[in-house]
């Protein structure tokens, strides 16, 4: 029996599905999860380890290169990253993309296992490697905390205790605090004192560190229990550390006689947070994967609000970003735009099928939607950007389904036959064609949906969407459409006129029948039009993704390398005030020394450095970024002459780093230099369109190092160890300890006090084994300066100079990439040494290579089904002729809005080609139907599309339509234009086009067909 038909005469499954779809889809509805994006897992972990006193070019040398060297032999490592400081080593490792989510936390202990092994064999002095493996996590609830008026250690205690009660809250995973004031003790030694004691440094250190230590004391065995030893309290306050007890020569000393003791702040602290101009600290808070972000923020802002009573007077949570807000009025944005889309659907079937047709198509596509909810949250797919996208991307296609079916039906029962057998008519000769067409129209998306690369990730809820979707709506078309029409369709008399005797099928069968006489002509035509379109898309800039559309955009400013960070901090103060003035601006925030929490999946922050300062700023709107950058940047370039000054949007999507960026590898730093002022001269050279050409290694740094006299110091007993203490204790301090405050550790220096009047030449050094002070100019050659690389960045364990820049507003990457690339690809290369293209035209290339490992798959799938389905080969090749003709509408329409060809339109693209495919199969599939009743070719092509043009027009305008909505969305905009354009042009190529590539292939074998029959006779 027919489906169609027993979906009538049992009504009762029929039903019982409805009602599945309908419930089912309002608790898949308030069940689902809601993200802003989807997620895409952050392949990558950070190991950091520091060698103080060594050089970067030292670090690189003992401490990266034997830690590279062991991960490397990670067969699932794809880039071992670097950055080299003075003392600090940076190590990124990124896993290969065909590794997902679920296999990392093995591959993290396997990393794990492979730095243990191999600091066993780093240099003295090392300590011990830290493995971050939580490097992508997000922290979307993200609050500035300012605190005006309370002390330093009033502000930790704040905010130790709002990260205590904020992990209580259910499905908070992580909250994190940064940018709080860095604190120290101090202890700074009368020097006239010490020196006429013969009190050195070193011996104020060692009685500091084990004032405040905690060491086991054993514990008592009784007859029938055990008592537990412990150490005497240690030092708890500065005071305490004051009265500390000094041994010199025999002698026993406070250390308050010698040395002035206090608690301050470190001078150069890793990083500064200001909110608007305040001093604060941020909060980040982190949900739980596998809940919903919306309701987790609901129960942090409840938390937050049961808190407030709590907090003193004068403290205030100011927001920088809140996911879940930003995800639920995403969300409900998009909802709306889907119910207009569906509304606007609805109302086109009324105008053109009636309204009984406009409430069984309308239905069922209803029914659809909220079936798909119902699968996605038994599947675990979100509700986000991509997921919503992708039901309007579908949308023509669920239509298309229901309308051929209720199309046939109608007319059927028009014509006097009964609806069961309408129904059996209708669904039993295209319940098959549309099987396929719809397994082809899936297909169509599976490259992106099985990408294993992180843009496949961010894209695999589009191919997963649209294939429930799509197969749904097929078995909701030959179920519950024949249903709805048997309910509310009318059975005529036959008498009527013919159902395609209208005035529109009559003019189209005529223009048909025209386009058939001069097929060669039309067929040169489409084949001129669509040359002049493919020549017309190399015009079309293109784009890897969008820029988001949440109203904020970053600042970078960077000064000379070797900046200390007050510096940079008072520059950015005269920004702020700038920012202040402005109305358009809601607030900022500003980082010094370093960027923000990850706060967003997309956001990358820079790395440490105290010449670095970065600012978040918050608009009303998307549409008062553009002005304010543009009086922003004139401003910052005005006033900031000597730094380096950037704005920059915030894009959908994954990726990273700078619009344009060229990579230089190899042994020698000098080369590699050479190679990027090089490399900076051509581009400069070849395109105005470079904005702040740079290279990450950052200008050299000059060194002051002491000249060691080997004869006199080794004489004295001074060692190079001895010289350098002796300098440290002169800056920085010499740290002695922690000092135990709560939880918190604060660290003790001893230093000389910054009033002292001594410069470098003028320190004592310690003798050990002669108990004397020697001043230091009696043990060395003076100071030499030296100038170094502080910032040595490898890549794959190679030096890596990357030179990067940015491109005006107005311009992609790919345009401005196509005018300097020829020019430095042509630069000489010295052997040994090696040339890569980074930036956005190797993100969007290697998201292309993925997706072009999958297609050839995907292809052949979507030629199989299509051959299967006629079990022949003409057919399938007429159909398929018609998918390049499709770029035609697409080029159009991007060139007359002037909109980038973007991922998104490539998914446009893709979507449009399964639609063209399907209406296709649809429309030859009936002209094979019609000829099998013995019309003749010309009679049968023309009949057969006349039956096809109302459901090709309705399905390609409710689609035009319904894209509508998207076209104020600054993600799917672009793919919005593409189908809308795309889908106009392709309705004439399956009209016009298909019968006409029909007839040219099937015209000979219908005329030997006639000169056989009269023989055969």
């Amino acid at each position: 029996m027919n489906i169609a038909r027993a979906s009538i005469e049992k009504p009762l499954l029929t039903w019982l599905l409805i009602l599945a779809s309908l419930f089912g889809g309002i608790w898949g509805f308030n069940a689902l999860g809601r993200l802003e994006d989807p997620a895409f897992t952050i392949k990558n972990a950070v190991i950091a380890t520091s060698y103080p006193g060594a050089s970067a070019a030292q670090v690189a040398r003992e401490v990266s290169e034997p830690l590279e060297s062991a991960i490397q032999q990670m067969g699932e490592v794809d880039t071992i990253t670097s950055v080299n400081r003075p003392g600090q080593s940076l190590i990124e490792v990124e896993i290969k993309s065909t590794y997902d989510g679920t296999e990392l936390p093995d591959l993290w202990t396997k990393l794990r296992a492979k730095v243990r092994d191999a600091a066993r064999g780093l240099p003295e002095g090392v300590s011990a490697p830290f493995v971050n493996d939580g490097f992508g996590d997000v922290f979307g609830l993200y609050y500035a905390v300012t605190a005006d008026g309370y002390s330093d250690a009033e502000k930790h205690r704040l905010a130790n205790w709002l990260r205590r009660e904020l992990l209580t809250v259910d499905g908070v995973a992580d909250v994190e605090t940064a940018g709080l004031p860095e604190e120290a003790i101090f202890v700074e030694p009368e020097l006239a004192l010490s020196v006429n004691q013969n009190v050195a440094p070193a011996a104020m250190v060692n009685s500091i560190a084990t004032a405040n230590s905690v060491v086991p004391a054993g514990s008592l065995t009784g007859a029938r229990n055990r008592t537990i030893l412990q150490g005497a309290d240690g030092s708890d306050s500065v005071s305490a550390i004051s009265g500390l007890a000094i041994g010199v020569s025999g002698e026993v000393l406070n250390l308050a006689d010698v040395a002035r003791v206090r608690r301050g702040r470190v001078e150069d602290p890793d990083m500064m947070v200001r909110f608007n101009g305040q001093e604060a600290f941020t909060l980040g808070i982190a949900g739980l994967s596998s809940e919903n972000i919306v309701d987790v923020g609901k129960r942090v802002d409840a938390k937050l609000a049961a808190l407030m009573p709590s907090i003193p007077q004068g403290i205030e949570l100011h927001p920088i970003y809140q996911q879940h807000v930003v995800v639920e009025a995403a969300s409900n944005a998009f909802l709306v735009n889907l119910a207009m889309s569906v509304g606007i659907v609805v109302a086109v079937l009324a105008l053109f099928m009636g309204w009984r047709a406009a409430v069984v198509v309308g239905s069922t596509l209803l029914l659809t939607v909220v079936g798909t909810l119902f699968f996605m949250a038994l599947f675990s797919i979100e509700m986000e950007r991509i997921s919503l996208g992708a039901l309007i991307i579908a949308m023509g296609m669920l239509v298309d389904n229901a309308i051929v079916v209720a199309e046939g039906m109608q007319i059927s029962m028009r014509g006097g036959r009964s609806s069961r057998a309408a129904a059996d008519e209708a669904a039993g000769k295209t319940q098959i064609p549309l099987l396929g067409a719809t397994v082809i129209g899936i297909m169509a998306f599976a490259g992106i949906g099985l990408s294993p690369d992180a843009t496949g990730e961010f894209m695999f809820s589009l191919f997963a969407v649209i294939g429930i979707s799509l197969l749904l709506s097929w078995v909701l078309a030959i179920t519950v459409t024949p249903l709805l029409g048997h309910y509310f369709f009318k059975r005529g008399d036959g008498r009527g006129a013919g159902a395609y005797d209208g005035p529109v099928f009559r003019a189209y069968a005529s223009v048909l029948r025209g386009a058939l006489a001069a097929r060669w002509i039309v067929l040169l035509a489409l084949l001129a039009i669509t040359a002049a379109s493919f020549v017309g898309f190399g015009q079309i800039r293109q784009q890897f993704f969008p820029d988001s559309n949440t109203p904020l955009f970053f600042v970078h400013y960077k000064l000379p390398q070797g900046t200390d960070i007050a510096t940079t901090a008072e520059d950015l103060a005269r920004v702020e005030d700038w920012l202040a003035q402005r109305d358009d601006v809601v607030s900022y925030t500003t980082f010094v020394g370093q960027g923000a929490t990850r706060f967003m999946l997309t956001y990358a922050a820079q790395k440490p450095n105290p010449s670095y300062g970065h600012l978040i700023i918050r608009t009303q709107t998307i549409d008062d970024i553009p002005p304010l950058q543009d009086a922003l940047e004139r401003f910052g370039r005005e006033t900031l002459p000597g730094a380096e000054f950037r704005t920059r949007r915030l894009v959908f999507g994954p990726g990273g780093g700078d619009p344009i960026e060229v990579r230089f590898a190899g042994s020698d730093p000098a080369v590699l230099r050479q190679l990027g002022e090089q490399a900076i001269a051509v581009m400069e050279r070849t395109s105005d369109e470079l904005i702040d050409l740079r290279q990450n290694w950052r200008e050299p740094e000059l060194v002051l190092k002491p000249v060691y006299a080997t004869d006199r110091a080794q004489s004295a007993g001074i060692s190079r160890d001895d010289i350098a203490n002796a300098l440290r204790f002169a800056t920085d301090g010499v740290s002695a300890g922690m000092f135990r405050e709560g939880e918190r550790l604060i660290p003790i220096y001893v230093k000389q006090p910054d009033d002292s009047g001594l410069k470098l030449d003028d320190q004592l050094v310690y003798s050990e084994s002669g108990g004397l002070l020697v001043p230091i100019d009696q043990v060395t050659d003076g100071f030499a300066f030296e100038v170094q690389d502080t910032l040595y960045h490898r890549r794959n364990r190679l030096p890596t100079l990357t030179v990067g820049a940015d491109i005006p507003g107005d311009r992609t990457a790919a345009e401005v990439h196509a005018q300097i690339r020829n020019a430095v690809e042509a630069m000489p290369i010295p052997e040994g040494y090696s040339m890569a293209w980074g930036g956005e035209y190797e993100s969007s290339t290697e998201a292309q290579r993925s997706l072009g490992q999958q297609l050839p798959i995907s292809l052949l799938v979507m030629v199989l089904i299509s051959v299967l389905l006629f079990n022949a080969l003409r057919q399938p090749i007429i159909i398929w002729l018609l998918v390049p003709m499709s770029v035609n509408g697409v080029v159009l329409a991007l060139l007359g809005t002037g909109l980038p060809f973007t991922f998104t339109a490539l998914l446009g693209l893709l979507s449009l080609s399964g639609m063209l495919i399907k209406n296709g199969i649809v429309l030859v599939e009936e002209i094979d139907l019609v000829r099998a009743e013995g019309l003749p070719l010309r009679e049968a092509i023309v009949t057969a599309s006349t039956s096809r043009l109302r459901p090709v027009v309705l399905a390609a305008a409710t689609t035009i339509l319904g894209m509508a909505p998207l076209l104020t969305d600054a993600f799917f905009v672009s793919m919005a234009v593409t189908i809308m354009g795309g889908l106009a042009f392709a309705s004439v190529l399956t009209l016009i086009a298909a019968p006409v590539l029909y007839y040219v292939f099937f015209a000979r074998s219908e005329r030997r067909q006639a000169a056989a029959a009269p023989l055969a006779a």
